[in-house]
């Protein structure tokens, strides 16, 4: 599978709370902060989900 960089780069404030925790399993929850993950259909799920707040590049 391939990596991905995930940035947070939008607040969660005003979120619902689905999208809050999302962001939390995705190891993120501060602006600017970056994990790198492999990319599979479930983390690909979970991006899809939140991707308005997230950049993601190849890692």
């Amino acid at each position: 599978m391939a990596k991905v960089k995930i940035t947070q780069v939008r607040s969660t404030i005003g979120r619902p709370e689905v999208q809050k925790r999302t962001i939390a399993a995705l190891g993120l929850g501060k602006l600017n902060r970056t994990v790198e993950k492999e990319l599979n259909p479930a983390m690909q799920g979970m991006i899809n989900k939140v991707k308005h707040l997230l950049v993601i590049e190849q890692a």
